[in-house]
């Protein structure tokens, strides 16, 4: 067992380390080398009872706190994350596998950005507004419950703990199990950033009893959830009960549409870096290209050139640009996908099945690129979450935006084609958010799934618009 630098003794509640209610613990193990990196404790319903009423407890004095001052602790919070962004990095990297170079730069910028946009967005929302004889309110829910992934473990939690806050809201948060160490970070910065005990509590533990007990509780209000849509479904069902506001970011399977008149080097480029960036683990990957059938050669030859610059390795080494898949249980699931796309006909021009060639240890995938596929493959519907990337060929534009909207997913899409084609295509998928030739993120900007992929929207006003009643007084 290596040294557990990251071991967390108890939950956080009421703005300190609390010990768990039960003795057993989670084991965190390193992608890398299935070495134990760290304990968390295992949660409890108990735990959970505990931290709601801390955040209960804490609501009336944190709502009733004004805008800007919420704004101007979550813009601490966003410079506490970058003042301690080694230390988050490291852990990033050492509990889910993202190699170091992602866990400096996106890992920690993503978040570092959202949380200081929201706190701009403070000043200029119409938090009262006047309509005929109303006015119309807008008030904090309550208590939020937070449930979020392994994949981009900081980033999910900022996505839905600043505009909560902004908001006016205490928040019950669960990391995933699997990547739960920049929990404990991340409550330390809060409380160093001057968040009131109570307002921000994190109760660690697994889906089936501690994300139960958050989704059933009579005292929360709201439940903002990130992962699987098998869960979110879970979840939708059990918060029902209670009746919830649901804000649920769910699954994808984002296509790459290339238009006959795109800029092929600049879209292939683009593509390959969004289906395999972060190991293909992203919720908003791009994992289906969709190519003219006559140019579906030339489209393999830059896409195979393209991948075989992604360096697969140690997760430290800053040349790596793949690191393992999360888990060793993620990487037979990938690695039976790319089984499945062979056993299913798909041409194999890069990777394949089996492990990286001198990578016999650690949870590592081979980097993979079918041609030929078919749309109604599994490889082409269901969400992998790795490094496998689809070239689909389409006979005309038409059959095209078929093919990308014939998936029970709707979260994110590329198009790649002269601007005001590619714009005309874009209007014209089912998807929460479409980048036309590479558009670069905007944190202001709505950003949820249409279909299966959930619904609400993280990101900007109508992200914070989520965390918030609405009330009309008429005079």
């Amino acid at each position: 067992m290596t040294e557990q630098t990251h071991t967390a003794t108890g939950h956080w509640i009421n703005g300190e380390v609390v010990p768990a209610g039960s003795a057993d613990t989670i084991t965190v193990v390193n992608p890398a080398n299935g070495e134990i990196v760290a304990e968390v404790p295992t949660g409890t319903a108990a735990d959970v009872d505990r931290a709601v009423a801390a955040a209960r407890a804490a609501f009336p004095g944190w709502a009733a706190t004004p805008p800007a001052d919420r704004a101007a602790v979550v813009r601490r919070i966003g410079e506490g994350i970058q003042a301690h962004s080694e230390e988050i990095a490291t852990a990033i990297t050492a509990e889910m596998g993202a190699p170091l170079s992602l866990s400096r730069t996106a890992q920690i910028g993503f978040p570092v950005a959202v949380a200081q946009s929201f706190a701009a967005l403070a000043a200029d929302f119409d938090w009262t507004e006047e309509i005929g004889n109303s006015l119309v309110v807008r008030e904090p829910i309550g208590v939020v419950g937070a449930i979020t992934p392994w994949n981009f473990p900081l980033q999910q939690i900022v996505s839905k703990l600043a505009p909560a806050l902004i908001a006016g809201n205490t928040v019950v948060f669960k990391p995933s199990e699997v990547a739960p160490l920049t929990a404990r970070i991340l409550a330390e910065v809060t409380a160093e950033a001057g968040l009131p005990a109570g307002v921000f509590n994190v109760v660690y533990g697994t889906g089936p009893v501690v994300g139960e007990a958050i989704s059933a509780h009579p005292d929360i209000d709201m439940i903002s959830f990130t992962g699987s849509t098998r869960a979110g479904r879970r979840i939708s069902a059990v918060a029902a009960e209670t009746v919830k506001r649901l804000a649920l970011e769910l699954g994808g399977k984002g296509a790459n549409l290339i238009l006959d008149d795109a800029d092929l080097p600049k879209a292939v480029e683009t593509g390959v870096m969004m289906a395999f960036s972060n190991g293909g683990q992203v919720c908003g990957a791009w994992p289906r290209m969709l190519v003219p059938a006559s140019r579906q050669d030339e489209v393999v030859a830059l896409a195979v050139a393209t991948a075989a610059a992604y360096t697969v390795g140690d997760p430290t080494d800053e040349a790596t640009r793949i690191g393992p898949m999360s888990s060793e249980a993620h990487r037979e699931k990938v690695n039976g996908y790319i089984e499945l796309g062979i056993a299913d006909g798909a041409t194999l021009v890069f990777g394949g099945p089996g492990r990286p060639e001198g990578l016999e240890k650690g949870a590592y995938v081979r980097p993979t690129i079918f041609a030929n596929v078919d749309p109604n493959s599994a490889i082409a519907r269901e969400e992998i979450f790795g490094p496998v990337l689809t070239i689909i060929p389409y006979a005309d534009e038409a059959e095209a935006v078929e093919i990308a909207n014939s998936t029970v997913y709707g979260l994110t899409s590329g198009v790649f084609g002269e601007p005001e084609h590619a714009l005309a295509v874009a209007r014209r998928l089912r998807a929460g958010q479409v980048d036309i030739n590479g558009a670069q993120w905007n944190p202001l900007a709505p950003f949820g799934g249409y279909k299966q992929s959930g619904n609400g929207r993280e990101f900007g006003r109508l992200g914070l618009e989520e965390f918030l009643e609405t009330k009309s007084i008429q005079r």
